[in-house]
């Protein structure tokens, strides 16, 4: 494994961990940084699929103290269970339209014009969201209920569609259905956990066969950049929401889906 390989996997797994939590598009950047790196083959796919773990390890030890309490309390503290039951109702949308719609998904709409036109569209979404969202009536995770969760989960669902983000799906559609800016970004950080752990098991079982031991090494290199850069945006994103809007992320949605159109045009 040669020098420049493992630095590309470097710069692959920053971008992806960084990418992965803001409302933002980490398909949408892995693109271009991938054409750019000359690193868009199939070998490529399987190692962005791969590193995506670091970005999930990265939420679980941010998050450690609460799951660990969840656990523990399963057996007989309801404010545990009502939300490990509001966790499952909020992941089941994304499972099963995405078993439903995965080939079709990954056939047709994966591609760079579609990824950079759902930034776009994701951008405007975000600036009608930030002007019209209602009051918000619910300032916690644990005070969440089932109803609330399926809306998110709902919310979720749109992100299969590529370039949207996961991210901005569920933190968006927790702002419309009355989560706080806290409240809604802390909830999709915790569905990520499931969400994208059977999306990545999913895939990567599905390419088992392209992966050999010569490409450990970068996907181990993937992996830990991604878990870096995964924490560092997980605090980052928390601490920013508790100030500030989404507007920003918007308009960074919208300029640089217009510069993916033109590199691809």
């Amino acid at each position: 494994m040669d020098l420049w390989m493992l630095l590309k996997a470097a710069v692959l797994g920053l971008i992806e961990g960084a990418t992965e939590f803001l409302p933002i598009s980490s398909t949408g950047h892995l693109i271009i940084a991938q054409d750019l790196l000359g690193y868009n083959d199939e070998a490529g796919k399987v190692f962005t699929i791969a590193i995506q773990l670091g970005a999930i390890l990265a939420v679980c030890w941010h998050y450690r103290a609460k799951i660990f309490t969840v656990v523990r309390g399963l057996p007989h503290e309801a404010t545990a269970q009502r939300f490990a039951i509001n966790l499952i109702i909020a992941f089941i949308p994304a499972m099963v339209f995405g078993l439903l719609f995965h080939k079709l998904i990954k056939d047709h709409l994966f591609s760079p014009l579609t990824v950079a036109g759902a930034l776009i569209v994701g951008g405007i979404v975000i600036l009608l969201v930030e002007r019209f969202k209602p009051a918000p009536r619910i300032h916690t995770v644990d005070d969440m209920r089932w109803g609330d969760a399926l809306k998110v989960g709902l919310a979720q669902s749109i992100s299969l569609f590529p370039g949207t983000s996961r991210s901005g799906a569920t933190i968006m559609g927790g702002l419309v259905f009355g989560l706080s800016r806290t409240t809604a970004t802390e909830f999709s950080f915790f569905l990520a956990i499931p969400t994208m752990f059977a999306a990545v098991t999913y895939d990567l079982y599905k390419h088992a066969g392209q992966l050999n031991g010569e490409d450990m090494g970068m996907i181990a290199v993937g992996f830990v950049m991604a878990f870096i850069s995964g924490l560092a945006a997980v605090r980052f994103l928390l601490h920013y929401v508790s100030s500030h809007s989404f507007v920003g992320f918007a308009w960074y949605r919208i300029v640089f889906g217009s510069l993916v159109l033109l590199y691809f045009l």
